[in-house]
Parts: C-alpha cells; sequence; structure tokens
C-alpha cells in the first residue's frame, strides 16, 4: 500500500469524487480521466503491469464512474423496453442483460448494463452519456407512469483469475452459486451491496454495487484486506485485454451516428417483436437497405505501439479514404498491434490489405477475425 499522503486533484465540484477515490490515490493511483462527470483511476503504474495482473491473477478497480438510472414505477417494464430494441420480454428478476439505447435515427446512445432487480425495478448501469436526462426527456412524452432517478450506487469491478476464490473468501460461499449475468443482494458488515457476475474486462469477474456512498473506502479496505494475500491488486480497467476481447468503448468506438448493425449487434435487435422501441422504424429500414460501414478488427504492422490512440486514425486504400481506427494498442501476449475499425462494407473482408497513418508514420493493416483472444467468451462466462 502507498503513503497516506492523499493527493489533491481537482477540476471544480462539476467533476464528482468516487466514494473510493482517497483509497484509490492511497493504494497508488497516479493518473485519472474523467467519465460520466466523474474521476476514474487510469494510471497504476504500468499499463502491461496492470495486464498481466489482470489476466493472472485478480484487480479490484473503481468503475463508480458507471452511474446507473434507476427506474420504478408500474410501467417501469415497459418504459425500459421503450428505450432498447433488446427484447426484454423474458428478463427474470434477479437477471442481468447487455442492451443497446437507440435514438430516433437508429443510433447508439449507450451500451448499459441493464439489472432487473424487482418486478418493476431497474438500474442501467451506463456508460459514457448523459442517458439520464435522455430518458427523463422520453419519460415526460411517455404518458408512462415511471419515476427516474440516479441512486446511490458505486460499483467496484472485481476481475482476474482469482477473483472467484477472492470473492467466496469476501463474501461467502453462496457467490459461487452466481450466474453469469445475473445479481443478488449481499451485505458485508453491514454494507447493503448488489453483486452481479459481469464485467468490463473479458475475464472471469464480479461488479460489486455499493449503496452506500459513505462506506466507499470501508468496502475498498476490507476487500483488499482479504484479497491482497491471495493475488488481489489495484488496478484500472485495461484498455489491452479490452481490445483483445472485442469489447467496445463509447465514445471511442461508437456514439450516436453508429448503428447497432454496423457494429455487428444486430442480435441485440428485436424488430419483430410487439413491443415498440425508439429507432425501431429506423432500425427496419437500415436493416432492410443494408449497411455501408461495419466494424472490423485490424492488425497493425508497426514497432509496438507505445500506448493507445489518441486520435482517430485514417484507413487508406489507394488514394481512398475507406475508415478508421477506433481504438488501437500493443498486446504483450499476441506480440501484435492490434485494433478496432469502422471501414466502408466493401473494403472490410478479412484478410483485406490497406493502410493507416499514425503519429509515427505510414503502415500496412489487415482486417482480422476479432475478438483477438478466446472468441468464443469461454473465461468470462466460466464454461
Amino acid at each position: 500500500m502507498n503513503n497516506d499522503n492523499t493527493k489533491e486533484f481537482s477540476f471544480g465540484t462539476q467533476v464528482r469524487k468516487s466514494p473510493y477515490f482517497d483509497a484509490t490515490v492511497r493504494w497508488g493511483a497516479q493518473g485519472f480521466s474523467v467519465y460520466n462527470h466523474m474521476y476514474i483511476p487510469r494510471d497504476f503504474g504500468d499499463p502491461v503491469k496492470n495486464f498481466w495482473n489482470l489476466v493472472n491473477d485478480a484487480i479490484l478497480c473503481d468503475v463508480a464512474v458507471e452511474r446507473q438510472v434507476e427506474i420504478t414505477g408500474p410501467d417501469a417494464a415497459q418504459f425500459v423496453q421503450l428505450l432498447t430494441p433488446r427484447n426484454l420480454l423474458e428478463c427474470a428478476v434477479g437477471q442481468c442483460k447487455y442492451v443497446l439505447i437507440t435514438d430516433e435515427n437508429g443510433g447508439v446512445l449507450n451500451d448499459p448494463v441493464l439489472l432487473r432487480l424487482a418486478e418493476n425495478h431497474f438500474w442501467l448501469s451506463l456508460a459514457d452519456s448523459d442517458i439520464l436526462m435522455w430518458a427523463k426527456g422520453v419519460a415526460v412524452n411517455s404518458g408512462l407512469d415511471v419515476s427516474l432517478c440516479e441512486p446511490d450506487v458505486s460499483p467496484l469491478q472485481l476481475q482476474g483469475p482469482k477473483s472467484g476464490d477472492i470473492a467466496k473468501t469476501v463474501f461467502g460461499e453462496r457467490i459461487d452459486g452466481l450466474k453469469y449475468y445475473w445479481m443478488e443482494e449481499f451485505e458485508l458488515d453491514g454494507i447493503p451491496l448488489i453483486i452481479s457476475r459481469t464485467g468490463w474486462s473479458s475475464e472471469l469477474g464480479y461488479e460489486i454495487y455499493l449503496r452506500d456512498s459513505s462506506r466507499g473506502n470501508e468496502l475498498w479496505n476490507h476487500i483488499m484486506k482479504i484479497g491482497g494475500p491471495m493475488g488481489l491488486v489495484p488496478g484500472h480497467t485495461s484498455t489491452i485485454r479490452r481490445i483483445e476481447g472485442g469489447m467496445l468503448s463509447y465514445q471511442a468506438d461508437m456514439d450516436y451516428t453508429i448503428n447497432p448493425f454496423e457494429l455487428g449487434l444486430g442480435r441485440l435487435v428485436d424488430l419483430e417483436m410487439d413491443a415498440n422501441f425508439i429507432g425501431k422504424e429506423a432500425l427496419k429500414k437500415i436493416k432492410s437497405e443494408g449497411v455501408r460501414r461495419s466494424q472490423v478488427g485490424i492488425e497493425i504492422s508497426c514497432p509496438p505501439l507505445s500506448h493507445p490512440n489518441t486520435s482517430y486514425w485514417p484507413i487508406i486504400i489507394g488514394s481512398e479514404e475507406v475508415g478508421y481506427i477506433t481504438s488501437a494498442v500493443y498486446s504483450p501476449r499476441l506480440d501484435k498491434n492490434i485494433a478496432l475499425a469502422i471501414m466502408d462494407v466493401n473494403h472490410s473482408a478479412i484478410d483485406t490489405v490497406a493502410e493507416t497513418t499514425t503519429p509515427e508514420g505510414n503502415y500496412s493493416i489487415r482486417v482480422v477475425q476479432k475478438p483477438f483472444y478466446d472468441p468464443k467468451k469461454k473465461i468470462t462466462s466460466g464454461s
């Protein structure tokens, strides 16, 4: 554990600190980004070491920036279905679903995890965009009896191959029965929690939703005290592992100008269900006419990238720009520079060769299959 001298980070009160902020600084957080108007730790030293900690052992991440939109009321289920093209008819109480929130043009506004806590009680665990404001606007004109708010809920992620044993030691044997994409209520020394078998790592893991922000430091320290001797270290979400797993990051790999079919996420769109949802007619038209762009995996033939890209890199074939790289990183496990990109559908076939322009120069690229590692998601599902 690092020294107790807490550094002062501040952009003012408009950027909020999480309940774990002070604990992460004490445990070695050296840099932060801003996500959903909150600080998120992005640097605990070496990102490559953080990657190996994640894939070999376990890390504890402050992801309180995954703010919740809480939806309650007699019409809550109908309202949630209005927001997403994924069919939720069979979503049971206690179940979680990866969903898309679409606008009137079929564009993706967010890709949260939906948690159903009760028959008419839902959380949307958000990526980086102001969906509470969108949902409130929809609710005002929906004619549905619902209430929306941001509850006092702050998630941690416990991720990595040792996370199962650590979770069982911290929370008890009952957590062993928690199935992939399901959640249950827990209590730890009087701290109220929801724990789900989900995560943003492509590894085995859990998300621990704290329901009392006054006890954030206590929860963090309790988990680290027990988990530390078992291999747990503080960390941050790994860009390397995310791209290896083909996981999309909102604002980087998608935004409201991109639709689910372009992302290869048509499985999350049910155009045949009776229920209406925002963007349904637009998505019917897009599916009928076909997409013009496609999200693809890329290998870049260049020296190992020293850090992820901080701008989009154009993709060129001949003299024509046919797409752009959205996320790129060097994978030490694969010993390759790997990337996610949006490309013209006519140039997106596997083994297509093109060129990209990076700050270091122009390099050859090739379209490849994704995910780059564990394509069947056997690790994260525990199968």
